[in-house]
C-alpha cells in the first residue's frame, strides 16, 4: 500500500522542512517539495503538524523481576502505551543473572516479547556476572544476535553488581568487539552503608531513598567508570539515567578529552524533584522511587541537564521506564525505603514531555527529534532504517500537533499502573498520528494497532564510535 503524508513540516536533526512523504508498504520511498509528488489515491493530512520519525526508547525494563516483584507493565501493555505517546521502537533489557548462561538469560526476554508487542523492538544484554564463559558470550551475541551493547551495575550488591576488575575485563572485550558498555553508575557498597545506618536512625520515609544515594555517589562512580573505560583503550561508555550535576561534570569533561563518553537522562529528572514527589507526605513518594533517585530543587540539576541536553553531553533522552503499581508493590517498603520497588512508568509520555522543553524554550525542534529518536537509533545501530526521515528508512512516523494539548492521568494512561508520575500535568502539544513500518497505528485518540505486531531488530555497531 503506498501513501502520501501531505502539507505537514517534517523535523529531523538537520532542521525542518516543508515536504511531502511518501510512503510505499513498510518503507519510506521519497520527499518531495510540496505539490511536486506523483499523484497517489491515499493521502494523510498532515496540515498544521509536525512530522517527525517514530520515537526510539532506548532504555525499558518491560516485566523485570526486581525487589520479590515485577514491573507491572508486559511487553503487550508497555509497547501498546509507547506505540500510543509516539515511540514505535523500544531497546528493552534481556537480564542474565549471576550464576546464569548468558544465552539462557537471552532467550528467556525473547520468549516474553515474541507475539506480544505492538511494535519493533531490540535488546541490550544485563551482564549479571562478568566471567570467562559470559566474555565469550558477548562476541556471540555481537556477531549473531544483533545486540551490541551490555549493561554493568556498579550498584546492587548481591543483585547484579559488578567490581572494577568485572567490569574492566567487559571494557576490553567491548573493545575488541566494538559494543557499548552502559553503566549504572552508582557506588553501591557506600549506599548500603549509607541505607543501613539510616534505617537504624529509624528514617523510613521514601525521601531517605533520595538521600542515601547523594549525588556525589553517583559522580564518583561515573568518573571511575569512565576512567576504567579508558584504560581498557577508550571502550565505548555509556552512563545511563544520569541525574546529577556532579555526574554530568565528568561526562562533559572525558568528552571535551575526546573520549568515547555519552550518557542519557529521563524525564524525571529534568522535571521532578526530591522535595516536591520523593518527599510527599506520608507514603506518598514511594510512586517516584527510582535509580537514580530525583534530586533537590534547590541545586542547579534539571537547569543543567537541560543544558546538557542542548551541547550534546547529554546525547539521549530515554525513560528506565520500570513500573510498578503503588498497591502492593510499591507498598512492599512502607516502613523500610529500601524494600520499595525502584522505577517509574514514563514511556508513553517522553514525545510529550521533551516538546514541552521545545515550548518553554530549553531545546530547539531539532534537537527534541535528535534526543527522542535519531541520536538513539545511531548510538544504538539501527540507524537509518529507525529515527530519520529519509528514503529507504523504515515508515516508523508521527505526525505531531502543536495546537493540541495533552493531559496525563492514571485516569487515561495505557500503561499498566494504577498511578501516574505525571498525574495531572499538562502538554502544550499532542501526538496526532502514529505510523510504525506503514501501518497506521493510533489516530486522533484511537488506537488501531495489535498485538505481534511489532518485530525484533537486529541491531549493528554505534555510529559514533572511534
Amino acid at each position: 500500500m503506498s501513501f502520501l503524508i501531505k502539507g505537514g513540516t517534517v523535523v529531523g536533526p538537520a532542521g525542518a522542512i516543508t515536504a511531502d512523504v511518501l510512503v510505499d508498504g513498510e518503507k519510506i520511498v521519497a520527499l518531495f517539495a510540496p505539490g511536486t509528488a506523483p499523484q497517489i489515491d491515499e493521502t494523510i493530512d498532515a496540515t498544521g503538524k509536525y512530522v517527525i520519525p517514530g520515537a526510539v526508547d532506548a532504555h525499558t525494563h518491560m516485566q523485570l523481576p526486581f525487589g520479590g516483584t515485577a514491573a507491572s507493565d508486559t511487553f503487550d501493555t508497555g509497547t501498546k502505551a509507547a506505540a500510543i505517546g509516539g515511540t514505535t521502537t523500544i531497546i528493552d533489557f534481556a537480564v542474565q543473572k549471576t550464576g546464569e548462561v548468558v544465552q539462557d538469560g537471552l532467550a528467556a526476554w525473547h520468549g516474553k516479547a515474541d507475539g506480544n508487542c505492538h511494535i519493533d523492538y531490540a535488546f541490550h544484554m544485563i551482564l549479571g556476572g562478568v566471567d570467562d564463559e559470559s566474555l565469550k558470550a558477548m562476541d556471540y551475541l555481537v556477531a549473531n544476535e544483533g545486540i551490541s551493547s551490555f549493561k554493568l551495575f556498579m550498584a546492587y550488591p548481591g543483585v547484579f553488581y559488578s567490581d572494577d576488575g568485572q567490569i574492566l575485563r567487559a571494557m576490553q572485550k567491548a573493545r575488541d568487539n566494538g559494543a557499548m558498555i552502559m553503566m549504572h553508575a552508582e557506588n553501591g557498597p557506600a549506599i548500603d552503608v549509607l541505607v543501613k545506618q539510616a534505617l537504624e536512625r529509624g528514617e523510613t520515609d521514601p525521601i531517605h531513598h533520595g538521600l542515601t544515594r547523594p549525588q556525589e555517589l553517583e559522580a564518583e562512580a561515573t568518573s571511575r567508570a569512565i576512567w576504567l573505560a579508558s584504560v581498557a583503550a577508550d571502550c565505548p561508555l555509556y552512563i545511563v539515567h544520569l541525574s546529577a550535576s556532579k555526574a554530568l561534570e565528568q561526562v562533559a569533561e572525558a568528552r571535551d578529552r575526546g573520549r568515547n563518553v555519552f550518557a542519557e537522562t529521563c524525564p524525571q529528572y529534568l522535571y521532578l524533584t526530591l522535595e516536591d514527589q520523593l518527599g510527599a507526605p506520608g507514603f506518598e513518594g514511594a510512586k517516584w522511587v527510582c535509580s537514580t533517585p530525583l534530586r533537590s530543587k534547590h541545586e542547579s540539576h534539571r537547569a543543567d541537564l537541560w543544558q546538557g541536553l542542548r551541547t550534546n553531553d547529554l546525547s539521549v533522552v530515554s525513560t528506565d521506564h520500570c513500573p510498578f503499581c503503588f498497591k502492593d508493590q510499591k507498598e512492599l517498603g512502607r516502613g523500610d525505603f529500601s524494600k520499595i520497588p525502584n522505577g517509574i512508568g514514563s514511556v508513553e509520555h517522553r514525545v510529550d514531555l521533551i516538546y514541552q522543553g521545545v515550548v518553554d524554550g530549553k531545546l530547539s525542534l531539532a534537537r527534541w527529534v535528535e534526543t527522542i529518536a535519531t541520536t538513539p537509533a545511531r548510538m544504538f545501530g539501527l540507524y537509518p532504517q529507525k529515527g530519520v526521515i529519509a528514503p529507504g528508512s523504515d515508515a516508523d512516523i508521527v505526525l505531531y500537533d502543536p495546537n493540541g494539548r495533552t493531559r496525563i492521568s492514571a485516569e487515561t494512561h495505557h500503561m499498566n499502573m494504577d498511578h501516574s508520575a505525571w498525574e495531572g500535568w499538562e502538554i502544550d502539544g499532542k501526538v496526532d498520528t502514529v505510523i510504525s513500518r506503514g501501518e497506521v497505528i493510533a489516530s486522533g485518540g484511537e488506537y488501531t494497532g495489535r498485538a505481534g505486531r511489532g518485530r525484533y531488530v537486529k541491531r549493528g555497531l554505534s555510529d559514533y564510535l572511534v
